[in-house]
């Protein structure tokens, strides 16, 4: 069933005014007709003219609203001067009402067009379906544009164009919840490496629980990767990397490690590089983003540990791929474990923590019980340390001088970090990066 309709008159142009007006009685009449059960959210999305102001074009619209009682307290008129604006600004209430299937009603040759913002700003969740407004005007047939027909993919130059309005617009919105911050671990030397940890503040994303320095997109959540992207363009300048050169983990909850520079895996865990300038990430919303920097081969990695990636050896994966490809002495080589969830929220399943507390005991709290806490963090130390790390060459929650700690629990700090653990299907992802200065 329909949740929202949005009415597009956004290229219409000004002199057909009456036009206007009447065709949004006529498509108002026609949605209340047909949703005289569940009266849909109804958005119409209007230019505002330059000059005038967005209370200019509502009051132009008012004759053809008024009346429509059952529609009233769901109907909004949505102005701006790009589309990209008043179609992001649409989204923000659909979000805010957690709707997700939408009609649009719009010029049928404006179709096409619509389509490309749409596929740039809404992700999978989203379910859109199209309807022709009728256009005509005194003297017929009203073409609003001689070259695009309905079907007809759009010229490159046309999507491009888009793509640069869109970008435009997201980088001029104020970043939300404070500045943008990085924790920095005291373990690195920042003489040779550029690294730090993102908290869940200074980005452009929204929703609750993304909101607002989320650095990863899915098909199954609500943020686009364009939304992403400006996060990342923001993160790069506040911490000096080039986002052109920067690499996440493919994430597959298993060891595979990615060596920079040979063929990359279908999916990976793990990466490394001794490249200098190309800054390596993985992602983590209670799972353990792991950072490994060589100052002495100059070489570094980045590893996505949860609790499957941890049993499957996924941070000793990384420092052997570092060890058999550059050359590194174990014992060089610094490990630090970023915020993720701790032992006093992490739960799993009596079967699963068995295998932790194979490990070693001390990573499972109330072993017998169905649900034990386990320390995921304690049992990546342990394996780090049987591979050959030092002890004193990794910085996690163990550590004596709290002012040093990074390694806060995700869980336990909602102002500043994301938690999947914490906040539902709909949860927004830290990340933990790291290169080699030029």
């Amino acid at each position: 069933m329909v949740e929202a309709v949005l009415i597009d008159l956004f290229s219409l142009p000004a002199n057909l005014q009456n036009n206007i007006q009447g065709l949004l009685h006529n498509s108002l009449a026609a949605i209340e007709k047909c949703s005289s059960i569940h009266a849909p959210f109804v958005y119409v999305m209007c230019c505002q003219r330059q000059g005038s102001e967005s209370k200019d074009e509502q009051e132009f619209l008012l004759p053809a609203l008024r009346g429509f009682q059952s529609l009233k307290r769901r109907l909004e008129v949505v102005c701006a001067q790009t589309t990209a604006a008043a179609l992001y600004t649409v989204k923000q209430r659909l979000d805010e009402k957690d709707l997700s299937i939408v009609k649009v009603i719009l010029p049928t040759l404006r179709k096409d067009l619509m389509k490309v913002y749409i596929d740039h700003l809404f992700t999978a969740v989203y379910q859109f379906e199209f309807d022709d407004l009728q256009v005509v005007s005194d003297s017929g047939s009203l073409q609003i544009s001689e070259h695009q027909h309905e079907g007809q993919t759009l010229p490159s130059q046309d999507v491009a164009l888009i793509q640069s309005e869109i970008q435009m617009y997201l980088e001029g919105l104020p970043s939300l919840k404070g500045e943008l911050t990085i924790l920095r671990a005291s373990l690195i030397p920042d003489d040779i490496f550029l690294h730090g940890f993102t908290t869940r503040t200074g980005g452009i994303s929204y929703i609750p629980t993304l909101s607002s320095c989320n650095l990863f997109s899915s098909s199954k959540r609500r943020d686009p990767k364009v939304v992403v992207k400006e996060n990342l363009r923001r993160l790069a300048n506040a911490a000096g990397f080039n986002p052109e050169a920067f690499h996440r983990v493919k994430v597959d909850h298993a060891n595979a490690v990615c060596i920079m520079g040979k063929t990359e895996p279908d999916n990976y865990d793990g990466i490394v590089t001794n490249q200098k300038g190309v800054t390596l990430a993985a992602p983590g919303a209670d799972c353990i983003p792991v950072l490994f920097a060589d100052p002495v081969r100059r070489a570094c990695g980045a590893a996505h540990s949860g609790w499957k990636g941890t049993l499957l050896g996924v941070s000793m994966a990384t420092v052997n791929a570092m060890v058999s490809e550059y050359g590194c002495n174990m014992k060089d080589i610094l490990v630090v474990l970023g915020p993720s969830v701790g032992p006093c929220c992490y739960k799993l399943p009596h079967e699963s923590a068995k295998e932790f507390h194979r490990i070693d005991p001390k990573c499972v709290r109330l072993f017998d019980s169905a649900s034990p806490y386990i320390d995921i963090r304690r049992a990546t130390r342990i394996l780090l340390e049987r591979g050959g790390i030092l002890p004193e060459n990794i910085q996690d929650d163990s550590v004596t001088d709290q002012n040093q700690n990074i390694t806060f629990c995700t869980a336990c700090h909602p102002d500043k970090f994301y938690s999947h653990f914490r906040d539902g299907t709909n949860f927004g992802t830290q990340i933990g990066f790291i290169s080699i200065k030029d």
